[in-house]
């Protein structure tokens, strides 16, 4: 399955507003989660404690032998993602600097 931007990403901005959030998506194509369940990486509304903890430590252990590991978290901490594990980075790990913009 070959992953592509999400919906409504901007690939190229209209003439005099700023460059686009997501410029280059092409290192998603290396990634070590590229063919893996996403499910692995977000978790389920009712996913709580040891369980979430769990899954995390898989999710990361994988994200730590990704060669596009870095440009993933980049993509989160630019982007604001808000959910999920993204270059071995936990939302709860990324919330800091999330917020850290916001002020």
């Amino acid at each position: 399955m070959r992953r592509k931007p999400p919906a409504g990403a901007v690939t190229k901005a209209p003439e005099g507003l700023p460059s686009a959030i997501i410029e280059n998506w092409e290192w998603h194509d290396r990634a070590a989660c590229q063919d893996v369940n996403p499910e692995l990486f977000f978790a389920a509304e009712s996913e709580r404690g040891l369980r979430k903890r769990a899954r995390e430590v898989l999710a990361k252990s994988l994200c730590g032998t990704c060669p596009v590991r870095r440009q993933c978290a980049e993509h989160a901490l630019t982007v604001g993602e808000m959910y999920g594990v993204w270059g071995g980075i936990t939302e709860e790990e990324r919330e800091p600097a999330l917020h850290g913009r916001h002020h």
